[in-house]
């Protein structure tokens, strides 16, 4: 036990110790991405609310997810091609402005279904040009060496906020209603884009990247090209692209699943808020680990599979919040390992690209999993959508463990 804190003092915030660009980021999304759950919770109560329909809440998924089908191979492109920090910056804002939007609207009191949608879908093509430019802009923040530390503390910022921000959403929502969620999130936009502006540009790591810059088309057909050449590029991305889309649509099946156990939202706020706990602790494990690592991408995704499967059959609360605690730490391990594992074996100059394609894999396809979820439910309950998201990530767990490397990476 004393090794490992000893191992998890020395390690796991490496790269904020180092590197001034990063702290002043990571601060930044410790306050917003918390604003940034809030919002996700509050968009899927907020239309479960009008509609009572679990359809309609994977529709809400297509409004939000279909912008990476359409845009974020292009937007890869565009990562590789200008300055990754300022397009964070336009990113960010356009995203503030959606969540201001979401606030009038949800107090005006005359909220249609299609109003949110459309605001969904906004906030989603701000999203996908802001991810590859933000993933790309830590590798410069922090550079090789500590990147795979880098992206656990992100991750681990993102998934504390899982616990900090559906648990402040239900109680917000219950008491107040979804526009105060909205504007909260609103108001966290502040912080990220006072760090992004008070960076030293002279401290961002520098990347290569050719004289004469890709077009869009030929740039995705670059990307893709690279993909299917590298052995572990393309199997990281098909395991992320079958479990992202089969396995990962908590926003769909936990307001039906809080309502079938006879919860409200604070309910619903509860069991995010335990994955997202979950999902934290895999962070932390994962950035104290001194490589990104492929035999705990595949333990992750075979944990995350089991545990999925382990919810379909419970009927307390305590009982599904329990595994999917589980559930979420096994997800941050292979996620966060996925990322880690494509940026390092990515040139600089496609890294934008081939985290693009990461970003399509794991969400690029949501547009059509949400509605099949919400339909699944529909037939037959949340047990047949939990079923089904813990035997495709057992199944591509075994596909990995028999046909990938197994060397870890430098």
């Amino acid at each position: 036990m004393t090794g490992i804190l000893l191992a998890l003092n020395e390690r796991t915030f490496v790269s904020l110790r180092k590197h001034r660009n990063f702290r002043l980021f990571f601060t930044g999304q410790v306050i917003s991405v918390s604003g940034t759950w809030m919002q996700n919770v509050a968009l899927a109560w907020f239309v479960y609310e009008l509609t009572r329909s679990p359809l309609a809440v994977g529709i809400l998924t297509f409004c939000r997810f279909s912008p990476q089908t359409l845009f974020v191979l292009f937007a890869g492109v565009l990562a590789d091609r200008i300055d990754n920090r300022r397009l964070v910056i336009a990113t960010q804002a356009a995203s503030m402005a959606v969540s201001i939007a979401l606030a009038g609207l949800a107090f005006s009191g005359a909220a249609r279904v299609w109003h949110v949608y459309v605001l969904a879908l906004l906030a989603g093509i701000a999203q996908v040009f802001d991810s590859p430019g933000r993933h790309a802009l830590v590798y410069q923040m922090v550079g090789r060496a500590e990147l795979p530390n880098a992206i656990a503390l992100n991750t681990s910022v993102f998934n504390a906020s899982r616990v900090v921000g559906p648990g402040i959403a239900g109680l917000l929502i219950a008491s107040v209603g979804v526009g105060a969620c909205f504007a909260v999130n609103a108001v966290s936009f502040i912080a990220v884009l006072a760090a992004l502006l008070l960076m030293d540009t002279r401290e961002l790591h520098p990347v290569e990247r050719p004289d004469q810059r890709p077009t869009l088309v030929r740039g995705v057909r670059e990307g893709l090209s690279f993909a299917r050449s590298d052995r572990r590029v393309g199997l990281v991305l098909l395991l992320v692209l079958v479990v992202g889309t089969l396995g990962v649509n908590n926003g769909v099946i936990l307001p039906v699943l809080a309502s079938e156990l006879h919860g409200g939202p604070a309910v619903f706020g509860l069991l995010s808020a335990m994955f997202g706990a979950g999902a934290l602790l895999g962070a932390l494990a994962t950035a104290s680990l001194r490589r990104a690592s492929w035999k705990v991408l595949v333990a992750g995704t075979m944990g995350f599979g089991a545990a999925m499967l382990m919810v379909a059959p419970q009927s307390t609360v305590a009982a599904c919040a329990a595994f999917l605690l589980v559930a979420g730490m096994c997800f941050t391990l292979w996620s966060a390992n996925s990322n880690s594992l494509l940026q390092l074996t990515a040139p600089d100059h496609l890294r934008g690209r081939v985290l693009s394609l990461y970003l399509f894999a794991f969400h690029g396809l949501a547009p059509a999993g949400g509605p099949l979820i919400g339909w699944l439910i529909e037939v037959g309950g949340t047990d047949l959508a939990f079923q089904l998201a813990g035997g495709s990530a057992l199944a591509m767990a075994a596909v990995a463990a028999h046909s990938g490397p197994h060397q870890r990476a430098a």
